[in-house]
């Protein structure tokens, strides 16, 4: 059994889905008025996980993730900049797809935008106000009523009479005045001079932003559906807000479980533009291998702050590069399997990838846990290297050794790491070998057969200063980049 951390529940619980078989899972998406920052880069790359980790269960998984194309950052970033809405949001959602191919994160199963469910939005609307949990104003503004929810505030452990308004919309003189109680948030905005707008029964306006994950989820998922999910900074208002205008529309559960996801750190600091520490996922990307981010996300519960660092990456890098030559080895041991005698036990082989799978489980079904999970990965390459190390494989032992190499890059790929890809790009950047490590390496290996040590070291650290090291095997010696 799965078991996850429901942020509405305050602990752990066991999966339940409403459909045997299947999940059905929201994550909100982005408002696109910007290139994404390596801290929604994380959440994203989170649920991505997740959703792998449940197809790989044999979840059938149908995942909805919307795109705010609508919004009051886009209609500011497009009078800064002379355009129009429509062009700024068509330009950054396009960039957000284009980041998220980068790092190897899964399109969802649906993709809807908010100017495309206008419609559906009115209509929702006008089913608050018709149930008494909204109401409209003499300028055409609607407001949910937040007190007429008696359960508002239990998802993010809030108390109602010790609220702030948390709403999200501009602060301009005299909007309060137009609300029953300073708590209630708009569900629809009356339009003003210059800003995009639809007909509704209240007048020209636009959608409020929280009105829109209800809607989209209601019609992609239906409700209930099993899991909504974001970033830790969505619980309150978003999230909230969402719950309590879904449930007091329809009268049923919204949301069955709710998660979400740590907040990342640079440095030990937030992530913030007047600290001088924020950084774009694009930008991340001219210089560290989408792998390798991933690499570095995973290794960290989702649930708990990640510290970003260029020390913290080049771990990853490292981590990573330990299991591609893990990969490697095992490779060149299978092509060069010509050995006579067997020397690999090949029961000890196949309870070592028996008892990995089920350990990589275990620690997956605990909250998709995926720090442990990694580091049964890790124990699994020094195993695997162990076992095949210095020794020349004979046919029934490439039989035994195989299943361990597979299990390898099956695993990765639950997080989303193609280590096939990997490898042939390391394959396709070696093919090139400048004549000077070629040199290097004849000479070590010519030294070593002469017991000349000293010339042989000294040949081994001048490859190593140019970026190379030599992995000696039974077939003979073989180059790697550092």
């Amino acid at each position: 059994m799965i078991r996850i951390y429901d942020t509405k529940m305050h602990k752990k619980v066991d999966l339940e889905t409403v459909q045997h078989g299947m999940v059905k899972m929201y994550v909100c998406g982005p408002t696109v008025y910007n290139y994404i920052h390596i801290g929604n880069a994380r959440t994203f790359i989170s649920f991505d996980m997740i959703r792998r980790y449940l197809e790989w269960r044999g979840y059938e998984v149908v995942f909805v993730q919307n795109v705010t194309d609508v919004d009051d950052k886009i209609i500011n970033k497009a009078n800064e900049e002379g355009r129009s809405a429509v062009e700024v949001a068509k330009e950054y959602t396009e960039a957000f797809i284009a980041d998220m191919h980068a790092v190897n994160v899964k399109d969802p199963t649906v993709r809807p935008k908010a100017t495309e469910e206008i419609d559906t939005m009115i209509a929702l609307v006008q089913q608050l106000i018709d149930t008494g949990h909204a109401y409209a104003t003499d300028d055409g503004d609607v407001y949910f009523s937040v007190r007429s929810f008696n359960s508002y505030g239990s998802l993010s452990g809030r108390n109602i009479d010790e609220m702030e308004a948390g709403h999200r919309e501009l602060r301009t003189e005299g909007i309060e005045d137009r609300k029953n109680d300073p708590l209630d948030f708009a569900v629809w905005k009356a339009a003003k001079p210059g800003e995009p707008s639809w007909p509704s029964p209240w007048g020209d306006g636009r959608p409020g932003w929280h009105i829109e994950c209800s809607c989209m989820s209601k019609k992609y998922l239906g409700l209930p559906f099993d899991i909504h999910g974001g970033g830790a900074d969505l619980v309150f208002p978003h999230h909230e807000n969402e719950r309590a205008q879904s449930e007091a529309a329809d009268g049923v559960t919204f949301a069955n479980h709710w998660m979400h996801g740590g907040m990342l750190q640079i440095n030990g600091e937030k992530m913030s533009k007047s600290l001088n520490n924020f950084f774009l996922l694009r930008d991340i990307l001219e210089t560290v291998d989408p792998n390798v981010l991933r690499f570095l996300m995973l290794q960290t519960h989702y649930r708990s702050p990640l510290d970003f660092s260029d020390e913290r990456v080049d771990e990853a890098g490292v981590a990573l590069e330990r299991i591609k030559n893990a990969v490697k080895a095992l490779d060149w041991a299978l092509e060069n399997a010509t050995g006579a005698d067997d020397a690999v036990d090949a029961q000890a082989a196949e309870e070592l990838v028996r008892t990995t799978r089920r350990k990589f489980i275990e620690a997956m079904d605990d909250d998709f846990n995926s720090s442990k999970a990694l580091g049964d990965v890790f124990d699994f390459v020094g195993a695997a290297n162990a076992l095949v190390a210095g020794k020349t494989l004979s046919a029934a032992d490439a039989e035994a050794v195989r299943p361990i190499r597979e299990l390898i890059v099956e695993l990765m790929g639950v997080f989303g790491v193609d280590m096939e890809a990997a490898l042939a790009g390391d394959d396709d950047a070696d093919d090139d070998i400048p004549a000077e490590v070629e040199e290097l390496l004849a000479v070590r290996t010519e030294a070593r057969a002469a017991k000349d040590w000293a010339r042989a070291d000294e040949a081994r650290d001048k490859l190593a200063e140019l970026g190379w090291t030599v992995m000696d095997t039974p077939q003979g010696p073989r180059l790697e980049r550092i």
